[in-house]
């Protein structure tokens, strides 16, 4: 594509990396650039950069800011955590599910604006410019996307570095070499990844963590918590109703207090090439335990077993950046039908690391103490059905194994 944007949407930290970014739109395309800031819990002030936009030129009315907790946390993370969903088998998929979001009002500001545009930050050799960009196209199929990371010259960090200090954007004084890792944080965890963390051979030193203490300095005392479900969704915690942004950071404190939610991970990107990380998400592993802890006496045996096995495929999706795709929607109405008398209350202990199940009730249990008790009850079930049951189940069996006799 040879003609420039006139107008660019940037997804904009105020950090270094998409301060450099912004300048380089100016001064390569001769953009005219507008600046969108997400705040998605990440433990920073988002304030910040408006007065790094601004000292970069940026006009007052084309700096957005927007706080997303409550939507982030209420139609991204609860539906993904309706599902259970895990990414092989053990990544909660925090960074994953920030991108269609962000993504998602990145266009929605194109479009009140009227820019041609929008701009990431994201590297060539991750996940993330193929989440930010299928959502952009899902959304908007003709949209100009810049990706600088893949289009500038800059080959080295010292490059950046004499580009910024050239445009005079200001740079902190840890910034004059690089950073031991690199950080990526919001609401439900942070991530960590690069640099001291390259040699998965070699543990992370402790100071990589950004929202735990260590489990071995956890309180010798447990906590005990009451999480209460209606439809698959946590509402309140020990008896307290509260928001959906309001109630992760709960948990999020309650984890790190206990030590709860490290992961230390070799992942396979959709890239291609494996990746080690160190994620922390301590509110929901938390919640993870909870929810299948009330599904498990209010959801049916056959409806769980199917939800659990299309789990890995609606985790593939989210964490290649499909969240817009037709069947991650399909997916999700099954997730959502299958939530309908997931509510009730569980009791949650956490001690050192571990997030323990210890009890669960609810008005609409499936479970039946009187049918499971060792104990003869009135419930009508014969202990004599489970003849023909298990007969009809071992017909084929020994079909088979009639025929391996035959063969000998």
């Amino acid at each position: 594509m040879t003609d420039k944007p006139k107008k660019v949407v940037l997804a904009y930290s105020g950090g270094l990396d998409t301060s450099i970014i912004l300048k380089w739109l100016q001064t390569e395309y001769g953009a005219e650039v507008v600046t969108f800031t997400a705040d998605l819990g990440q433990g920073e002030e988002v304030e910040p950069a408006r007065k790094k936009a601004e000292l970069l030129g940026i006009k007052p009315e084309n700096i957005f800011i927007d706080d997303l907790r409550e939507e982030f946390v209420r139609d991204y993370v609860f539906p993904m955590f309706r599902a259970n969903t895990v990414y092989e088998g053990q990544y909660l998929l925090g960074t994953s599910i920030a991108r269609p979001l962000i993504a998602k009002r990145q266009i929605e500001i194109a479009r009140q604006v009227g820019a041609d545009a929008v701009c990431h930050g994201a590297t060539g050799k991750g996940n993330d410019q193929v989440r930010f960009e299928l959502g952009y196209y899902a959304l908007e199929p003709d949209i100009r996307v810049i990706a600088p990371w893949r289009e500038w010259e800059f080959a080295s960090r010292e490059q950046l570095i004499d580009f910024a200090e050239k445009h005079q954007i200001p740079i902190a004084k840890d910034k004059k070499g690089e950073a031991p890792f690199s950080v990526d944080a919001n609401l439900l965890h942070s991530s960590s990844e690069g640099k001291v963390l390259e040699d998965p051979a070699v543990e992370a030193p402790e100071y990589v963590h950004q929202r735990t203490i260590a489990p071995e300095d956890a309180p010798d005392q447990a906590t005990v918590i009451e999480i209460a479900f209606e439809k698959g969704d946590p509402v309140a915690i020990d008896g307290e109703r509260l928001s959906p942004a309001t109630l992760l950071t709960r948990l999020n404190q309650l984890g790190h207090d206990n030590g709860i939610g490290r992961l230390d991970l070799v992942e396979n990107r959709f890239v291609g090439m494996k990746s080690r990380g160190v994620y922390e998400t301590p509110g929901g592993t938390i919640l993870l335990a909870a929810h299948r802890g009330i599904e498990s006496i209010t959801l049916d045996g056959g409806a769980m077993h199917l939800k659990d096995s299309i789990m890995p495929r609606y985790a593939e999706l989210i964490y290649n950046g499909f969240w817009f795709a037709p069947e991650r929607e399909m997916l999700q109405a099954l997730i959502d039908k299958s939530q309908e008398h997931v509510s009730g209350k569980v009791r949650v202990k956490l001690y050192k690391g571990n997030a323990t199940m210890i009890g669960r009730e609810s008005a609409l249990s499936l479970y039946d103490q009187d049918l499971v008790t060792f104990e003869e009850g009135q419930s009508g079930y014969d202990h004599r059905d489970a003849a023909g049951f298990i007969r009809l189940n071992a017909l084929r069996l020994r079909i088979a194994a009639k025929r391996e006799r035959r063969k000998g």
